[in-house]
């Protein structure tokens, strides 16, 4: 996996030092000014980076000032956690002068999703570091959070409690892709990203690994070309369960070619799939979804719908 020990960062309390940044594209301002009061309103303090109004093509800044914010926040000793604004593009151009030593020496809450899957892979591959597949200030929290996202994103950060069984939402529809009991360290995210990992110093080992995916405004050729990647890598072959969470906007473009309903093409291209696996969990870019902490181990439990966290993700 990298590392040979796992780090956990401290748990969050009340009245810790919040670092905000935008590591991808550039969050919407006013939504900024929301997560920002939501965060105080809980009794947090917020430290904004630098550069978060930034704006460079489709990017929060280039890529020295969103580096200069993420690795400002984890040099900085008042600086407990740090969240992601939004997510986007960009985070993947930033891996090679990451600070993973100073990640490392002052282990931090770290949490985000989509775009952020790049660096979350690559802070457990090269520091060891449990970070968070989260909900986001500019996104999940800038107005009307979801009770059940909420609560569940807290917990991760705050519950040092041995083991927990994750909840499942009132709607909840989930499907077993193969029956079967397997433990494993939780790794995973946004499909395309953790993809684009591949064959790179970025990637932590998936030996093993208990898988978790989703992904948003793909379309289902390129999700079954996704796919069709991880098996043809030997990833589905070395991985002990794979987890699959929502995969949103998915439907064909025009003029985009007919193609396999999302079951069919999954049963094809998951055949070499050897341990268990779920699909259709509270996880992605969707209203109701858990907090993920990368790096802990977790059990799958396919035939009876349930995950369950074997060990807390903060110390």
């Amino acid at each position: 996996m990298g590392p040979d020990t796992l780090i956990k960062p401290p748990r969050l309390r009340r009245g810790a030092v919040i670092g905000l940044i935008a590591p991808a594209s550039p969050p919407v301002p006013a939504k900024i000014e929301a997560g920002v009061r939501y965060l105080e309103g809980l009794g947090y303090r917020v430290k904004l980076g630098a550069h978060v109004r930034r704006r460079h093509g489709c990017m929060a800044g280039t890529d020295a000032e969103r580096l200069a914010d993420l690795n400002g926040m984890l040099r900085d000793p008042q600086v407990d956690a740090i969240f992601a604004l939004r997510g986007g593009y960009g985070c993947q151009r930033l891996l090679p002068r990451v600070d993973y030593a100073a990640a490392r020496r002052s282990p931090k809450i770290i949490a985000g999703y989509s775009d952020l899957t790049a660096l979350q892979l690559a802070l457990l591959r090269k520091a060891g570091l449990v970070t968070f597949s989260a909900p986001m200030p500019a996104v999940e929290f800038a107005g009307g959070v979801d009770p059940f996202t909420e609560a569940d994103f807290w917990a991760a950060l705050t519950s040092r409690a041995a083991s927990r069984t994750l909840p499942f939402p009132a709607d909840s529809s989930v499907r077993t892709l193969r029956p079967g009991v397997c433990d494993g360290p939780l790794i995973g995210g946004c499909l395309s990203l953790l993809a684009s990992n591949l064959a790179t110093p970025f990637l932590p080992s998936l030996k093993g690994a208990l898988l978790f995916l989703e992904d948003v405004h793909e379309e289902p050729h390129r999700l079954d070309r996704l796919f069709v990647q991880l098996r043809n890598s030997g990833v589905l072959r070395r991985i002990s369960g794979l987890m699959l969470g929502q995969f949103t906007d998915q439907g064909p473009r025009r003029g985009s070619p007919a193609h396999l309903p999302w079951t069919e093409m999954l049963d094809e291209v998951l055949a070499e799939l050897r341990g268990p696996g779920l699909d259709g969990l509270p996880y992605g870019h969707v209203t109701h979804r858990w907090t993920l902490p990368l790096g802990i181990r977790a059990r799958l439990d396919s035939a009876r719908k349930r995950v369950t966290l074997l060990e807390p993700a903060v110390g």
